[in-house]
């Protein structure tokens, strides 16, 4: 399992702002590389973003489940590659500080070919890209313009 955690200088409002805005996943999400769709109501329980990951010619076509959410404290996903095989994505935010928050994600290999080569060269490969995500997301938090 890979866990990460960053605190960004922002409200949890805020970030979870981010995280409930599923046509930005591409942008911080490392690997995924189009929104297809995002299902009305995301992220409530069972809705999904609709996205293509990977790199040219090896393109997936699959989608992210929303499995728990307590807004603004927590997102769990059961993001899909098939056929490499599905994950668990938890998103913990705790307010830090004077106005920022403490993101915890955490990244597991559940079903598939991918839970079966876990070990911990792929544990330090997701530590690496959920690092760069959770620094993009903060990106978003600390300097897109609040909505209207």
């Amino acid at each position: 399992m890979a866990v990460v955690e960053r605190v960004i200088q922002a409200s949890p409002e805020r970030v979870f702002g981010v995280l409930a805005d599923g046509w930005t996943y591409a942008d911080w999400v490392v690997g995924a590389a189009h929104i297809r769709d995002v299902d009305a109501g995301w992220p409530r329980i069972g809705t999904a973003v609709h996205h293509k990951s990977g790199l040219w010619p090896v393109m997936l076509h699959d989608k992210t489940v929303v499995v728990a959410c307590e807004r603004p404290r927590e997102l769990v996903m059961r993001a899909r590659l098939w056929p490499w095989g599905e994950a668990t994505v938890r998103f913990t935010l705790q307010p830090h500080g004077d106005g920022a928050t403490k993101v915890r994600l955490e990244e597991d290999f559940e079903r598939g070919p991918l839970r079966w080569m876990r070990n911990k060269v792929n544990d330090v490969m997701l530590h690496y890209r959920n690092h760069e995500a959770l620094r993009r997301l903060g990106d978003f938090a600390e300097r897109r313009p609040a909505a209207v």
